[in-house]
């Protein structure tokens, strides 16, 4: 019997026979009318989410072979069929985001929505961003908005600080899991964060169409599982639920302006991008009538609306229907101070600003002082008094900043929270438990000061007198004088802020919200002292975004001293943040902190340091570099990479990341003599990253040559391919016959593809990324095995002709590396000529032929000074030309391709009267007339227009051919100047219809 089935006969000979049976994930594959009647149930077990979380699960578990080896999961009917019932259940849910992100971790969701734009056949290894969404068929259209809507929500959501969890001793084996899916969740979200531009504007594109919108649902998956006429009804614009065009527009509005505010964060005008967005889904909501498919959180959006009102200064203090929020935020920007204090002083009576809001004000006043703005400590005193004396009237316990105003209170602080009192109590009839709470906060007032003479100015204030009894007056005078008695007998000193009672907690976590903010190692230091003289626990798990890599969590997590580890963990951390957001000058100092401290009690941590240290400075030069610095890196900065490279300790953790990239540091810097010749054997076989730094060194080293070297090529072409490669094994099919099964992202190679993409785009020396791009578009064009449409690159002689095993190369791998590559090189340089005819060669194999046309101008414009002077004829060759001529044809443009036609060292009469006899040309037509100097063709025109009765354009034509400077009898240089003319102004006009 296997486990399952004895849960199950447990389960029913239990003491509880009532308990209805929990369905199990195999069921639904025997019965296929089960899921169905399961959803339909009122409270379902197992819930939806958890249905599909079961389903993925299985379908994506990995086997074993008879050779004891794990193979990916198999690509066969049960899988297929487990996917498309964890898409009937999404389906069922009404794909609805809000309840999938709170039920499925991000792998299990990415895998999902991955499996709907499969089912929705949306084209493979074409950005989202490339695709028309209005050409697309509904559910195909609907499924690229979904996923990408998911992708910046993700990015949103990722943001939110979150609270570890600390594994039990029950759980310390399940660690390894969650670390495996923590990497993977990371993978996906640094992939998300790439492509969130794109993301983007594939929902602005979606807001921008007018149409209704149609969404899978659980019976169009079935067609589409079943193969009979499933495309002519899935593709039918009426298949599936039906969206409005206003309901999606909402919600995709919605979750626009999250990733502004978001993204506002390092970008303030970002935040009027999200305003505007808030502000359209709010008039959205509004205008519907029904918001079925309309899944957002109203008081989120309430709040986001009043956050970028706030950010962006859209609010007048005057307007009536400004909320209390955009008026404290108008004055603050304003700088008008004393104006918030008697909002505040005010809204003790109202009451309508919510505590959280009022305390958030005060935080932001703190933080400016701590920033160094001076002037604003009264400000913030007198904002503190105002909040303590309105938790007073709530009942509410006061603040330890309170209280800690009172330790040493000036006779004015004291003055002012007397004349607060007064005028927060309501002057006609005050409630009977704010004079209660106000009596008791006078008399706490009273017990509080040390000083009798503040003491004396208490008790003696009208509101006092009012409030308190006399009996109540004396009993609290006569305690004041035995205390100051007492005082003076035992010269106790003043209580410090730790001696205030009940506040330890209070304190702990004001001090690790400094830690969190805190830079200056010092002051970090301090505060983990303080901290650890409060409480013995782990503070390097005050915030869960301070991570150190996982190659050196068990040497620190080692140190033995409590606050050491802390100290060292979130110096390192901190660090490695101050990396990431390119602030240098503080990760110096933190690592500078960190090495003295380890250097102390540990070579193998002081080594560490060094490495990374080592890595921040590669960093920092590569940040100035990319900025147009052309300063060549000190020797001092040169040698320590190559110590690094030749460095051989045992038993020390290494970052992969610090080799990659001191490789690319050193061919960036054309170190290409001491990468080829001095780095040892044993390293090159050692570190993948310095192999392919040596043969890409060696193979650039040989290029300007007079012969192109072929042996180094041919090694680095050998790993490349290695790299591209997915390993195949063969199986026999129950039909007995042999079948492949491919493995993607294989370890035949030396490396991983991803990991090789990572790399290279840290690399930006030119003659290395042509290298690549040739290499690639070599690669490409060989197992694309297209003769007419092959992309063009530099230096491709170099690089083999064939193939041995080209069945064994990821097709699509290469396609979408070769993209990257040339889209990365062109960050670098938009002006690189060859880079930009690979690029336009790419799109015009792949049919987009405007964005092709685009780039082909671009190429001649920036070798010709935009058109002022003669494109080279190697950069319009004939068969550049050619494909320009091609997609002018494809775009309807007929007399570009006439005018084009011209271009040719052969003038294209065919093509050109061809094209001359369209009708339906999306051009200008006639106005091109003035660029055409070939004669026979303009002769050509005249026949045609006068054939259809055309008088207009016929007289253009004629006119053109009348120009002097074409009379075929002018000697040739006047002929070729009058050509040269016209091109020039043709190309000129055709770069502005197109850029």
């Amino acid at each position: 019997m296997s486990a399952e089935a004895a849960d199950r006969v447990a389960a029913v000979t239990s003491s509880r026979p009532g308990t209805p049976l929990q369905t199990s994930w195999f069921e639904f594959l025997l019965d296929d009318s089960l899921l169905e009647k399961h959803l339909q149930k009122s409270n379902p077990d197992p819930a939806p989410v958890q249905l599909i979380n079961q389903f993925l699960e299985q379908a994506s578990k990995p086997s074993v072979n008879e050779q004891n080896q794990v193979q990916p999961p198999a690509d066969n009917r049960r899988n297929r069929t487990l996917k498309l019932l964890a898409l009937k259940v999404a389906a069922h849910m009404k794909w609805d985001l809000e309840v999938l992100e709170k039920g499925l971790t991000i792998p299990v969701l990415n895998m999902l929505l991955n499996e709907l734009l499969c089912v929705s056949k949306v084209p493979p290894g074409v950005k989202h961003v490339d695709l028309d969404l209005s050409t697309l068929p509904p559910t195909t259209a609907m499924a690229v908005i979904i996923y990408n809507r998911w992708a910046i929500r993700t990015i949103v959501l990722s943001s939110f600080p979150e609270k570890q969890t600390k594994p039990g001793p029950h759980q310390i084996n399940m660690l390894n899991i969650v670390q495996q899916e923590k990497e993977m969740t990371e993978n996906i979200l640094t992939v998300l964060k790439e492509q969130a531009a794109d993301s983007i504007s594939v929902l602005e594109g979606a807001v921008r169409l007018k149409k209704d919108f149609y969404v899978h649902t659980m019976r169009t998956l079935d067609l589409l599982a079943a193969d009979t006429a499933a495309n002519g009804e899935t593709e039918s614009s009426t298949a599936g639920l039906r969206i409005s065009a206003d309901e999606l527009h909402c919600q995709v509005h919605y979750d626009l302006g999250g990733i502004f505010f978001h993204q506002g964060c390092t970008d303030l005008p970002i935040y009027e991008k999200a305003r505007d967005h808030f502000r359209q889904t709010k008039e959205l909501l509004k205008k519907l009538d029904s918001t079925v498919h309309v899944h957002l959180d109203e008081k989120r959006l309430a709040g986001y609306w009043n956050a970028c009102r706030a950010l962006t200064g859209d609010c007048d203090p005057s307007d009536p229907q400004t909320t209390p929020y955009d008026q404290i935020n108008s004055l603050i920007r304003a700088h008008n101070y004393p104006a918030v204090i008697e909002a505040f002083i005010k809204d003790n009576i109202s009451r309508s600003l919510p505590n959280h809001f009022r305390r958030s004000v005060l935080r932001e006043f703190l933080y400016k002082v701590q920033q160094g703005e001076s002037g604003l400590d009264e400000v913030c005193h007198k904002l503190c008094v105002c909040n303590a004396i309105r938790d007073t009237l709530e009942g509410e316990i006061l603040s330890v900043r309170f209280q800690q105003l009172l330790l040493k209170p000036s006779k004015q602080v004291v003055d002012f929270i007397l004349e607060v009192c007064t005028r927060s109590l309501e002057k006609d009839r005050p409630s009977e438990a704010s004079r209660r709470n106000m009596a008791n906060f006078l008399k706490t007032l009273c017990e509080s000061l040390e000083d009798l003479s503040l003491v004396f100015v208490v008790s003696s204030h009208k509101l006092f007198m009012e409030l308190l009894k006399e009996e109540e007056r004396k009993v609290l005078v006569e305690q004041m004088r035995k205390r100051s008695a007492t005082i003076n007998l035992s010269a106790k000193p003043l209580p410090s802020f730790y001696d205030i009672p009940a506040s330890a907690s209070v304190n702990i976590g004001q001090l690790e919200q400094q830690l969190i903010l805190s830079l200056e190692p010092r002051r970090i230091r301090q505060i983990l002292i303080e901290l650890h003289g409060l409480a013995e626990r782990p503070f390097w798990r005050v915030n869960s975004k301070w991570e150190v890599p996982p190659d050196y969590i068990n040497v620190i997590l080692g140190i033995k001293d409590n606050l050491t580890k802390d100290l060292v963990y979130i110096l390192m951390a901190k660090g490695l943040h101050c990396i990431s957001i390119k602030d240098f000058t503080h990760a110096r100092q933190l690592f500078s902190a960190c090495l003295e401290l380890v250097t102390e009690f540990s070579p193998k941590l002081r080594q560490v340091m060094l490495n990374e240290i080592l890595l921040l400075e590669v960093r920092a030069h590569e940040a100035m570099a990319a900025e147009g610095s052309k300063e060549r890196p000190p020797p001092d900065l040169v040698s320590r990479v190559r110590g690094y490279l030749e460095m051989r300790i045992h038993d020390l953790p290494l970052r992969q990341v610090v080799g990659e990239e001191c490789v690319a540091f050193m061919l960036n810097w054309r170190e290409n003599d001491y990468l080829t010749l001095q780095v040892s054997q044993s390293l090159v076989m050692n570190n993948p990253y310095i192999k392919l730094g040596q043969l890409l060194a060696s193979t650039c080293k040989e290029l300007p040559g007079p012969k192109e070297s072929r042996r180094t090529a041919k090694e680095l072409w050998d790993v490349v391919v290695q790299i591209c490669s997915i390993s195949i094994q063969h199986k026999r099919n129950s039909d007995g016959r042999i079948g492949l099964i491919k493995q993607r992202e294989s370890s035949m190679g030396i490396l991983h593809r991803s990991k090789f993409i990572t790399f290279t785009k840290k690399i930006r020396e030119p003659l290395v990324l042509t290298t690549l791009i040739s290499l690639f578009v070599r690669l490409h064009s060989i197992v694309r095995d297209d003769i007419v449409n092959e992309v063009t690159a530099e230096h491709l002689s170099i690089w083999p002709s064939s193939l041995p095993n080209i069945q064994a190369v990821d097709v699509e791998a290469v396609a979408v590396t070769v993209k990257e590559l040339v889209s990365y090189a062109l960050t670098l340089n938009p002006n690189n000529q060859s880079w930009l005819i690979t690029q336009a060669d790419i799109y015009f194999v792949t049919n987009q032929y405007s964005a092709a046309l685009n780039l082909y101008l671009q190429a001649g414009a920036v070798c010709s000074d935009f058109f002022t002077k003669a494109v080279p004829p190697d950069i319009y060759t004939d068969q550049v030309l050619k494909r320009m001529i091609k997609c002018c044809s494809m775009l309807n443009c007929h007399t570009q391709v006439a005018v084009l036609c011209q271009f040719l060292r052969e003038v294209d009469y065919m093509t050109a009267f061809k094209a001359l006899q369209e009708q339906n040309s999306h051009d200008a037509m006639d106005s091109f007339y003035d660029y055409i100097w070939d004669v026979t063709i303009l002769e050509y025109l005249t026949h045609i227009h006068h054939k259809r009765g055309e008088t207009e354009k016929r007289q253009i034509a004629i006119k053109a051919i009348g120009q002097t400077e074409l009379n075929t009898s002018n000697p040739e240089e006047v002929l070729q100047l009058a050509a040269q003319k016209r091109k020039k102004r043709f190309l000129q006009a055709m770069a502005k219809l197109y850029f």
